[in-house]
């Protein structure tokens, strides 16, 4: 960049320099990494109260703390704090097809949030010696209040901590995925982990063990037809409290968006690897969204 730098200014003279260093400067300092996978070894887990098996606190060999957000993992929610939190719970547990027991929603809630404890202290007996974080630093806020990022963790034995979590049945395999490596696509990891799921399940391991087989399907159906029901009613939703920008945008801020719910909300934050969105057309490369649903969004979208 220095080298750069001075060539510019022997073509072009002090004022284009000037230019140049203040465009630098600008440039926040994780920017020019989000599309590169950068690799930082001898993480230490920080010990939050707000922590969960997905989203944790971790310190830096350079003393920086950041929060994590594991890449295709979803762990049970162990705290709820609004409602946003409990109708996550509640998708999670009808997910697992947990059974309500003849109408007992207490206790499956119950079961479901007890299980997102267990997997934060797997996650705290995973990570007790000094890990490995892989990270674009591409934003991964949920709630638009706390700043988190995504990030790929290897435990101290090399193992995949997103894998570990969903192969114990800890976690189930949804959300935003990205390219591994070189050799396995954002699309590869994501089948890498829904094998594991698969397998757990058939293993009755962890959450899985509370599955009732013969109700899962109709958990399930009720999911998705109270997910259409609140696209539907978000057809003409109270405007956001500013225009929204794809690029930017948190998981709940989007959501908030008419017709879309978590899954393209999920699937608009993963799009951002792929490239900028500079217009609205842009949102079609998102399978889900056509044409209807570009005109809902249209009035609600800013692009900078």
């Amino acid at each position: 960049m220095k080298d750069t730098l001075r060539l510019l200014v022997k073509i072009t003279g002090s004022g284009m320099c000037a230019i140049l260093v203040w465009l630098c400067l600008s440039v926040p300092s994780d920017a020019a990494s989000l599309e590169k996978l950068s690799t930082f070894k001898e993480c230490v887990l920080s010990s939050t109260e707000w922590a969960d098996g997905d989203s944790f606190e971790v310190l830096f060999q350079d003393g920086s703390r950041r929060t994590v957000r594991l890449y295709g993992a979803d762990c049970m929610e162990k705290q709820v704090h609004n409602t946003t939190d409990a109708r996550r719970l509640r998708a999670q547990r009808r997910y697992f097809g947990i059974s309500t027991h003849g109408g007992n929603h207490t206790t499956s809630i119950t079961q479901a949030k007890a299980y997102g404890s267990q997997a934060w202290k797997s996650v705290q007996r995973l990570l007790k010696e000094p890990f490995t974080v892989t990270t674009a630093f591409a934003d991964a806020r949920g709630d638009s209040r706390f700043k988190r990022i995504y990030a790929f963790v290897e435990t101290s034995t090399g193992e995949d901590l997103a894998s570990l979590l969903i192969s114990r049945g800890l976690a189930r395999a949804f959300g935003v995925c990205r390219r591994r490596s070189e050799s396995v696509s954002a699309d590869e990891y994501r089948a890498r982990l829904k094998d594991l799921e698969l397998k757990a399940a058939k293993s009755a391991e962890g959450i899985w063990a509370l599955t009732d087989w013969e109700s899962l399907p109709e958990e399930r159906q009720a999911e998705r037809a109270e997910t259409e029901e609140l696209a539907i009613a978000r057809q003409t939703p109270t405007p956001p409290p500013s225009s929204v920008d794809p690029n930017t945008a948190s998981r709940d801020l989007l959501m908030r968006l008419p017709g879309i719910g978590e899954q393209l909300a999920n699937r608009i934050i993963e799009g951002r690897s792929s490239g900028t969105y500079r217009k609205i057309s842009d949102l079609t490369r998102i399978h889900g969204i056509g044409t209807a649903t570009l005109e809902k969004l249209k009035p609600f979208l800013l692009f900078k």
